[in-house]
């Protein structure tokens, strides 16, 4: 018998998730069990110090659906995300943070523009109109968010009004393409995968989604803001230099 074929890959990301990643789980794994699809779900600890792997491993002992990876030392959401799509084996890709700020069902919002309307993504956004942010963030981090925005849309993407919220939907085939030339490491890898599928020409929709603010956020106020602003001039950079062809 060949390999079992997979509908859905649901990737998800971890450092130090111990409290919460065990309902994140559950319910992903209840949801996805009720749409009927085959599926997978990757996690991919990031270097944790406290019992992730644990948690994620007595799942795994319960669900075969379950696959974990584990970085040797924390290297970013976007080394995690890119190797978990790397070793996706799905005809579709969600990558989804492990605090479900997104709730999983929202999948429902994302999959009829890949289904019935021929684009290639469909990314969940917190700022069009129709989105239902039910727990906002503080007013600063929405301040930054928002400048944040303001600084991508004028050096790498125009047209979108939120590329960070994590919860994004692609067809599995250009996911394993684009995120293999996918460098950046870090918080600015949202801008850096949908930079690259707009280069291939693909259709990217930006779907109002409902969503709660997570207190445990480790965004730094201090330094991140520069790294983020570095890293979306590095794109363009590293397209000026072909890197990504």
């Amino acid at each position: 018998m060949g390999e079992k074929k997979i509908y859905l890959s649901v990737v998800i990301p971890a450092y130090n998730e111990e409290p919460r990643l065990g309902a994140t789980l559950g319910r992903v794994v209840g949801y996805l069990s009720e749409r009927g699809d085959a599926y997978e779900i990757i996690v991919v600890d990031d270097g944790s110090m406290d019992a992730t792997v644990r948690v994620a491993e007595e799942f795994s002992r319960k669900h075969e659906e379950i696959k974990i990876l584990r970085n040797a030392a924390n290297r970013g959401k976007g080394f995690s995300v890119r190797r978990g799509v790397g070793e996706s084996r799905g005809e579709f890709v969600l990558f989804s943070d492990a605090d479900l700020s997104t709730p999983i069902e929202d999948l429902e919002k994302l999959f009829p523009k890949l289904l019935n309307e021929g684009y290639g993504v469909a990314m969940g956004s917190r700022s069009v109109r129709g989105s239902d942010v039910r727990l906002h963030q503080p007013w600063y981090r929405e301040g930054m968010g928002k400048i944040y925005n303001k600084i991508v849309r004028l050096f790498t993407l125009r047209g979108f009004k939120d590329t960070q919220c994590g919860f994004k939907l692609f067809r599995g085939a250009l996911a394993r393409e684009i995120f293999a030339k996918q460098r950046i490491e870090r918080f600015s890898f949202d801008v850096e995968v949908l930079y690259l599928a707009k280069k291939k020409g693909c259709r990217i929709a930006e779907v109002p989604v409902t969503w709660y603010d997570s207190p445990r956020s480790r965004v730094s106020l201090v330094s991140d803001p520069v790294q983020m602003f570095v890293d979306v001039l590095r794109i363009r950079l590293n397209d000026l230099r072909g890197y990504y062809t």
